[in-house]
């Protein structure tokens, strides 16, 4: 048990292994604002009645769904930054690399869970009633208030639990970030592996039981939050 927590306490001292579960939550963060914005504008346009917002849409959610991640954030940071120049941090920072990595992680997360959280909302949006939709035109309301007003607010609260599941596995995925250099905690497990391979069972177990901590309470307050805003039908 004491040389456990030697390993343990070297380890911690060592790396910044809490510094590197601090970057995943700030992905997730953002990466989920980002989808969640992104796949709101593609809900809308899969139900929208015009048919070339329908095709864009659809054309989006199956392209985008069915590209590796890898690829994605690898076309963020080879194809926006170094092949077209396109930088989303001041080039005068002193940290402009981390943060432009960052930035384009967060942009490619987005992206790619946008198709996810379009499915989830169009999912809650067929839980929604034909007669709220026709109740709103009969009142005079345009397609877009009815959205906004009527459809969107029920969708959102029927989608809580799909979308739950788009958080954990956003919260997973950002472990792909350490692909273009990012330091979150995968990158970080990577570097702890190849330095200190004597101890590769216990660095697997510290950012296992770290991902439960982070993933765990999002299942369960999603659960919860889902029952509590369920509308009575």
């Amino acid at each position: 048990m004491t040389t456990l927590y030697a390993d343990v306490s070297s380890l911690f001292a060592q790396y910044d292994i809490l510094g590197a579960f601090a970057m995943t939550l700030r992905l997730t963060g953002m990466a989920l604002l980002g989808s969640l914005a992104i796949g709101t504008v593609l809900a809308v346009m899969r139900i929208s009645p015009i048919p070339s917002l329908q095709l864009g849409g659809a054309i989006y959610v199956n392209v985008v769904r069915n590209t590796p991640l890898t690829l994605i954030l690898v076309a963020c940071s080879l194809g926006l930054y170094t092949q077209l120049g396109i930088v989303l941090a001041a080039s005068s920072s002193p940290t402009f690399i981390v943060d432009n990595n960052i930035r384009l992680a967060v942009l490619g997360l987005s992206a790619y869970h946008a198709s996810f959280v379009c499915e989830a909302l169009r999912s809650g949006v067929n839980t929604v009633p034909t007669g709220q939709a026709e109740a709103a035109r009969s009142i005079g309301l345009s397609f877009g208030q009815s959205l906004r007003l009527v459809i969107l607010p029920q969708a959102f609260r029927g989608a809580i639990a799909p979308l739950g599941n788009v958080v954990i596995a956003l919260t997973k995925n950002t472990t792909v970030a350490a692909t273009i250099g990012v330091a979150e905690a995968s990158y970080v497990m990577k570097e702890m592996i190849e330095f200190r391979p004597d101890v590769i069972f216990l660095v697997f177990a510290i950012f296992a039981i770290g991902f439960v901590v982070i993933v765990l309470p999002v299942g369960v307050s999603m659960t919860w939050l889902s029952r509590r805003v369920a509308v009575t039908r």
